[in-house]
Order: structure tokens, then sequence, then C-alpha cells
């Protein structure tokens, strides 16, 4: 059987988790979200991010944590604004654009918005009312590349977003592996100070399923329950995803899968960059994306399932590898002798 580097979310939870469902399966718990350990998991939360006066929510996955979000927060003629890369944009099936909403597409090479990036959005919709409104800035931490924001670059973000009344929303699908990345000088508490609103992706992070929304904007708190409920995401067995966010808080477990998922990949990289192989971004996730010789992917591809990412020419391409919290080290070595033999 082939080992896959496809995505994170192949296996299925970490043991803690499986061991907390089974334990507690029998109990008695209100539904909804109201049980005793959603309520735990939330206060966790809230102590990590030290704002006790964020709203939090779990939801089933990142699309529809997206969905909710930008469709409760925009009013009918408001537009988010995304990176080209932006999962809102290619992976989502148009699923903010079935809400009513438009996004405004930005082109960028490694994933990131700047305030920079946004001004000329901003100048060319000025024809009130004939235009749609840019309100809410997405964007991802790590990014769809792998690539992640520095504090000094989320702080800038953020000014010019209150600066010019635009809401900055953060997708976390991949928030641990971007916070625990080797140069990540940026941590979670300084995310809930700098953003409207964001997530904490579990489905990718050792979870079964489950993303925990941190509503900061108090702004934006009242009445959210309902556009959760609307949306068919309140789990009556709300207990499902509590569970899961207590036990992937308690004792940092989060950060410390996300971290491991980040140092298999740079094992992988290192020895790429050792033999000379480039990338189609500098990376320093659990995301890397190699561009290697057609026929040596070819062979690869016998022990190994990635995606091909991106054609160069007609002898090389840009791969995408993607290690998790549970790759383990036997994978990834015989993933580098392979290499090792080629290059």
């Amino acid at each position: 059987m082939k080992f896959s580097f496809k995505n994170d979310y192949s296996e299925g939870c970490h043991p803690n988790i499986l061991q907390a469902l089974l334990r507690h399966n029998l109990d008695q718990q209100a539904g909804y979200g109201e049980d005793e350990y959603s309520l735990q998991a939330k206060e966790l939360i809230k102590e990590k991010i030290k704002k006790s006066d964020s709203d939090i929510y779990f939801v089933s996955g990142g699309t529809q944590a997206n969905l909710i979000v930008i469709s409760s927060v925009l009013r009918p003629y408001q537009c988010a604004v995304s990176a080209s890369t932006g999962h809102i944009l290619n992976n989502e099936t148009g699923a903010i654009e079935a809400t009513g909403h438009k996004i405004l597409s930005i082109e960028k090479e490694d994933g990131k918005l700047t305030a920079e990036d946004i001004i000329p959005v901003l100048e060319s919709h000025k024809n009130v009312p004939h235009q749609v409104m840019p309100k809410l800035v997405y964007i991802s931490n790590s990014t769809e590349l792998g690539t992640i924001y520095t504090l000094k670059e989320l702080e800038k973000l953020s000014a010019f977003c209150k600066e010019n009344d635009l809401y900055l929303f953060m997708d976390g699908a991949r928030m641990g592996h971007g916070l625990t990345s080797e140069i990540s000088d940026l941590t979670l508490e300084k995310v809930a100070e700098l953003t409207d609103v964001f997530y904490l992706g579990g489905t990718k992070n050792g979870a079964l399923i489950g993303e925990a929304i941190v509503i900061n904007n108090q702004e934006l708190q009242p009445d959210f329950a309902f556009n959760i409920k609307q949306k068919g995401a309140l789990l009556a067995k709300g207990r499902l995803l509590g569970i899961q966010f207590l036990e992937l808080m308690k004792n940092d477990l989060y950060f410390e899968l996300a971290k491991h998922a980040n140092q298999q990949a740079m094992k992988i990289k290192n020895a790429m960059k050792e033999r000379g192989v480039e990338f189609l971004s500098d990376t320093y996730t659990n995301q890397i994306f190699p561009i290697l010789r057609n026929d040596l992917i070819q062979k690869l591809s016998e022990k190994f399932e990635f995606y091909v990412w991106k054609k160069i020419d007609e002898n090389f391409s840009a791969i995408r590898l993607i290690t998790s919290w549970n790759t383990e080290d036997e994978p990834v070595n015989d993933f580098i002798e392979i290499l090792k033999s080629e290059l």
C-alpha cells in the first residue's frame, strides 16, 4: 500500500481523542454544544488567547466555517477580498458565491495579502452604489501554499483593515502548523488580538472532525448562533466536537501535533535542498512544493501518493507534499532514500 503525502487528514484522530470519546460515551449531556466538554473546551481556548470576551463555536469543517462566517457578517451588497490562492476561491465549490457574496481576487504568488495589495481594490470600487462593497479580508495561516504571516505583517494588515472599516478573517485550517513553524514569531494570543474572526482547525491536526470559530469583534457576536443553526452546523450531539477540542487544548497537544508535522516536512525539504532541488515557494510548515524531474516524480509515485501541483516545463513539475501529526520516520526516510539515489 502506498504511503500518502496527499493531505494531513488521511488518518483518523489522535488516540487521546478516541479514548476520551469512548470514556465519555455513555455520559448523558445537554445537546447543541451545551455539554460540559464543549463549555470546558471553550474556556480553555479563551485562556490560551487571553480574551474572555471572545465567542467560540464548534463546527464540523473548514468550508462550513468559512461559509458561515462570511455569509453572516456581510450584508447582501458586500464582498470578500482574497488572495488568488485562497481556499474560498479554489476549493469550496462556489460556497461563498452561493450565499450571494462576490469574492474579489488578488494575484499573489506567495498566498499572502498586504495592505498595498488591497488598496487598488478599494480604489476601483468607489462607484457607489453600482459596485459591490469590499468589506471582509480573507487570509489563511498557514496559507494554501504553506507560507505564513509574521507578526509585523499581520499587525500592518490589521491596522489597515481597521483604518478602512474592513473585517479581517483568518482561515485557521492549518493554524497549528503556521504558529509552530520554526520561523514563526506569531502567537495565538496575537492572532486573537489582531483579527475580527479566526478559527482553529482540528480536522487537519489530530481531530476526527471539527473547527473552532473564534469571534473577537463584539459587534459580530450577537445572533451568530442563528447562522450556525440555519446553515445546518449546530450538531445535536455537540459533545462530539467539544470532547475533541478539550483533548487538543489540554497540555498544548494541538501545537505538539502541528510541530511534529512541520518537522517531518522539513526533513524532506532539507534533504532536497542539499541536492539542489528548487521549490515553488519557500515554506517552513507541513506543506512543501519541490520542483522535480518528471521521471523522478513517476518513480516516487510508485511508492507514495502526492499531488502534481503545477507543470513547470516538459521536463519538470512541482509536486505538493503534506505531512501530518501521524507521519512517522519510516516513510519520510524511504522517500529521502529514493531522492538520494536519483539526485
